[in-house]
């Protein structure tokens, strides 16, 4: 019986969730690169909402490495 309270459990859940926020945010790194290089005119306000949406995976990832490795003194 697996219960979803085993601490492996988690790491597998968090560890799953970690690979798709990274996915995500190296999809729009290149997203974004790419429209930078030519942007379209009128589109400021999609690449601020592109950059601000990779900000926030960025610190939804540095939460879960966080809890996978935490910093435990010596």
């Amino acid at each position: 019986m697996n219960d979803s309270n085993e601490p492996s459990a988690d790491v597998t859940s968090l560890s799953s969730r970690l690979a798709t926020l990274a996915t995500e945010h190296r999809d729009l790194d290149a997203i974004i690169a790419q429209i930078s290089m030519a942007p379209p005119p009128g589109d400021e306000l999609l690449l601020r909402r592109l950059k601000k949406r990779k900000l926030l995976l960025k610190d939804r990832i540095a939460i879960i490495e966080r809890l996978l490795d935490p910093d435990v003194p010596a």
